[in-house]
Order: C-alpha cells, then structure tokens, then sequence
C-alpha cells in the first residue's frame, strides 16, 4: 500500500524504536519471577523453626517475643511478595515501590526471627535490582494517587478483620478470662501463621483456622487489585468531538481500502500529538487492537507509533493489528511487532473483466438466470437515497443476518446510517414486482479510483445467483463512473486454499477447509475466485517480546470482528 503522498511507508522500519524503554525494560519479568520465588521461601521459612545455633546466639541480643513476632512478620512479607511478584511482572509502577519497602523490610525481619542470614541477603539484593531496574515498570495508575486505593483497601481489610473476629468469637472455647480484645487478636494471628493458639474450636469447626486462611488471602488479593490496577482505558463508545477531525484525515488520506471503516461507531480514535494522523482501536482481552493501517500522511505515522506504545504501555495493554498491510507490518517491527499472515483481500480489477470465456461459464449462467426472472438494478450515492428506501435496505439487512449480531470491524461498516456516509455508493438489486432484495454498499478510497465492498446483504429465499449478479453489475456500473477497481471480500488464509508452500501450509489450508462450516473460509474464498482478483495479503501483528500475546490478540482480534461474543461489547450493551 502506498500513502496519499505516492511514498511506501519504510521511514523508520526495523531502525526506528517506537518504545521508549529503558535498559532495564527486560528485567520486569525477570524481577518478578524472582520476587515470586523469594516470597515463597519466605514463607516456607516462616513455618519452620530456626537452626538451634543461630537461634541461641540471638535470644542474646534480644527478647524472645521478638523472633516469635518476626516470624509472624516474615510471613506477611513472603505473602505479600508472592503478590507483588504478579504485578512487577506486570510492570505496575506502585508495586515496585511496595516492593522495595517490603523486601527491605523482609531482609530485616529475616535477621531477627532467625539469623536468617541468606534470606536476608537475598531480599536486599532483588531491592538492588529493582532500584536499578526502575525503568521497566511503566504501567502508570490512576490520576486520583494513593488516597482512594488506600481508603478502598483499609474497607476490605476492616471488613475481613470484622468477619474473622465474628467467626472466632462464634465457634471458639474462650475459657477464662474470656474473649477479651487482645487474646482474640493473638488468636486470629495463631490461626493465620498457622500456629496452634490456646484457644479451642467447639466440635465440627476444626475448618476454621483454614478458612481464615483462605479469607485473608482473598482480602489481599482485591487490596493488590485495588492498589496496582493501571490507568484506566477508554470505555464506552468514542467521543463525539474527534469523529469530525477523524473524517477530515480519511477524506485527506484514506488510500487504503480499510480506511473509510474505521469511521465505525463502535471504534476509538487515538491521534499524534500533530493530530495529523489516527488509529482506529478497540480494547479487547487486554489488547489495544488496531483496525488496518494507520490514516494519515507518511512522516507523521512515526510520531503516531511512538505515541501510541507509550499509551498502551502506561496502561498495561498489549498492541495488536487486524488487517495490516505488509508495508505497514515492516514499519510495525520497530514498535516491537510480528506478523502473521490472515488472508488476503481479493482486488477486482474492472477494466479487465469481463463475463465472455469458458473459465467464467457458471458465472455468466448466474448472472442470465437472475436477469430472466426479472430482477434489475440501480446504483445511488447513499446521500440520495430516501428515508423510505433507507428503511428497505435495513429490512433487507436484518432479514439476512436474524439473530446474528452485526460483524465486522476492520472490514465492514456497522451502520447505514451517518453523514460520512453520503458519498458511499449502494448498488440495489428488484425483484419483478419492485421489492429490493439485496445490495451492495461501496465505501469510497479517497485519493484513488478504488471502492471497498462495506456491506453484502439479500434476501434468503431470493434466486441463486443473486449475490454475484449484484457484483457483477456494480463492476459493470463502477466502471462507467471511472472507478477502476473494486475491494471486494477478505477471504481468510486464502493462500493456503489457493497455492500452499509446503507441508505445512497445506495441512493449515485443510484445517481451515473443515472449520468453512463455522466461519466460511473456504466458501468465501472460492465466491472470491469467481472473479478473477488480485490477491492483496492483509497481517495480524502481536508482540513478539511475550509468546502468549501472539494467542491472546488472535482471541482479542476474534472478538471484535464477531466470531466469538465480544465481553467488551456485551458490558457496553448492559
């Protein structure tokens, strides 16, 4: 694909970083997997007693209610490692501050309940390699800082605290003097570090010390939620204000044949600083996914890049691409992105098709039986056409996909209604008694004499062959008009259908066969070869840097293209 200026967009490409890290930006998965293991040996420390020789030569230098403390301490610590070990892998800027106060700490307390010299040494060292790492944890929170967080999280851990001293008060054996403050708190920190208290359990509630376990665990778990959750990301439907600018840059820039769809109503706009180009993206499954290329002219795209890996990296999201094209997946390398080929769009070039010839046979006998049971058809702007007529095409919309919700996302348009609109075409195809019952609608390629299939939509008890008489006639009537080609379909793997290389493309071209019955890949396909297109391949980009993105935007990219149910959506509806 070229840009709106003639030039290929290869500024930048593998030489140009579009993320600005630092050079400890690797060390966040590696920090945390650390942080996890030592918290883990915290607590298994915690549990056991102390070597004999070391333990005498402390209870020298201090009390022996300090070491019994310490070892309580430590295993909160080894707790609370074990969690902020999952979000320093995560990149979460608040928990590494906890965590450099928590591993000085437990260094510490490894000392007094011990001697426990190595644990000691190796809390301070991960501190050191935290402290030196800090530029790896980019993942920013949310702008109302550490008040409401630390509110929320004292609410959770009063109400766990309220509930176990309820629960020990109900099903334990006081004695004499009684439940008094102290003792059920000495109780619940027996229960806890798994210690046995002085207290006894009244017969059948020996499970309780285990579910105040389980309970406390829990409360931490939604206190680290609510401490370590990133910025939030957009939600809702996008903004009414950037729609107009985001009309501007397709009008300006649209070349690419997926431009004009990322108008959708259900997509966000993200622009450069410039504000002279944009993405359209919807966050799916943790991943800020892209629709096609981006829109605009070819020196800003860089900027756009980098603005948008420091927007998903501050908010902890993954970046991925349906529908890229193979130049924009070469610029992509240098935000960090892999490609994996998805199919391609299947190109009709109308000024070299033609109905006459043995090859196109069956389609030429499609067309003539359509046209002897006497339907016709029209082509109009979509800013002329009616109220009425527009309410013809809804039916005939609904009828088709039933039940089914709208799909698409970076292929299609989700509505026909809109004033960027108006200068899309819709081809309509009548039955005898002047009933529309199917069409086509044709999104504009501003800066070529390109159109891209939008919507393909009939009636389902119409005749067979409709739908490619409708094709047929629209390259017919967009060739008088000067268009010059026609987007028509995305077909997915298409070349593993058409001319696999190798065994394994041939094996991934049968597997794709067998699931036509879900998602009709290969019928798709083989409706695309009937006439004669050029193949343009289209790419899905993930992030190469973790294995598991590659799943998790294919998931992501699933979701909003309608083949699975979208929770995103789903939330937005409720």
């Amino acid at each position: 694909m070229e840009t709106s200026d003639g030039g290929p967009w290869r500024a930048g490409s593998r030489r140009t970083p579009f993320r600005a890290r630092g050079r400890a930006h690797w060390l966040a998965p590696l920090a945390g997997l650390c942080t996890i293991g030592l918290g883990l040996v915290n607590v298994g420390s915690a549990l056991t007693p102390g070597l004999h020789s070391r333990m005498q030569l402390l209870l020298e230098l201090v009390p022996r209610e300090v070491p019994v403390a310490a070892h309580a301490l430590a295993l909160s610590a080894g707790v609370a490692l074990t969690i902020l070990g999952v979000y320093l892998m995560r990149r979460r800027r608040r928990a590494w501050a906890l965590a450099l106060g928590v591993l000085a700490a437990a260094g510490a307390l490894n000392l007094l309940k011990g001697l426990d010299v190595e644990e000691a040494l190796a809390c301070w060292s991960l501190a050191a390699l935290l402290l030196v790492g800090r530029g790896a944890f980019t993942v920013v929170h949310e702008d109302r800082g550490w008040r409401v967080p630390l509110l929320r999280s004292a609410a959770v851990l009063g109400g766990v605290l309220a509930a176990s001293l309820a629960t020990l008060l109900a099903v334990s054996h006081w004695g004499v003097p009684g439940p008094t403050p102290a003792r059920m708190l000495a109780e619940l920190g027996d229960a806890l570090t798994l210690s046995p208290g002085p207290v006894r359990y009244r017969e059948g509630f020996e499970w309780v010390p285990g579910a105040l376990v389980v309970l406390w665990t829990g409360g931490l778990l939604i206190v680290a939620w609510q401490l370590f959750r990133p910025l939030a990301a957009p939600r809702g439907l996008p903004p009414g204000e950037p729609r107009p600018l985001a009309c501007e840059l397709v009008a300006s820039h649209g070349v690419d044949t997926l431009s004009f769809f990322k108008l959708r109503t259900d997509k966000h706009h993200f622009f450069d600083r410039s504000r002279r180009a944009f993405v359209g993206y919807r966050i799916e499954a943790g991943v800020l996914l892209v629709s096609g290329d981006p829109v605009g002219p070819a020196e800003a795209v860089p900027g756009l890049l980098r603005d948008l890996c420091g927007f998903a990296e501050a908010r902890g999201l993954a970046i991925g691409v349906v529908g890229a094209s193979e130049q924009f997946a070469e610029l992509a390398t240098g935000a960090g992105l892999s490609s994996f080929y998805i199919g391609d769009e299947a190109i009709v070039e109308l000024a070299g098709f033609s109905l006459e010839g043995r090859a196109i046979r069956k389609l030429r006998q499609a067309v003539t039986r359509v046209r002897k049971a006497g339907y016709t058809v029209g082509l109009q702007p979509m800013g002329e056409l009616s109220e009425r007529q527009l309410r013809e095409l809804e039916r005939v919309s609904e009828r088709w996909r039933g039940d089914e919700p709208e799909r698409g996302f970076s292929m299609a348009i989700d509505s026909l209604r809109g004033d960027h609109l108006d200068e899309s075409l819709v081809v309509v195809a009548r039955d005898a008694g002047g009933d529309v019952r199917g069409f086509l609608h044709f999104a504009p390629c501003y800066g070529r004499p390109t159109v891209s299939l939008g919507l393909m939509r009939r009636d389902r008890d119409t005749v067979n062959g409709l739908t490619e008489y409708l094709v047929v006639s629209a390259i017919e009537m967009l060739r008088e008009r000067g268009i010059e080609e026609m987007s028509l379909n995305f077909a997915a793997f298409a070349r593993w259908l058409r001319e696999p290389s190798g065994l394994l493309e041939r094996a991934l071209g049968r597997a794709a066969g067998l699931a036509d019955r879900h998602f009709q890949i290969e019928s798709l396909y083989r409706f695309n070869a009937k006439f004669s297109p050029r193949w343009q391949p289209r790419y899905l980009l993930y992030e190469r840097r973790r294995p598991l993105r590659f799943a998790r935007t294919g998931l992501a990219a699933m979701f909003a293209e309608g083949q699975l149910p979208s929770p995103s959506l789903l939330a937005g509806r409720r």
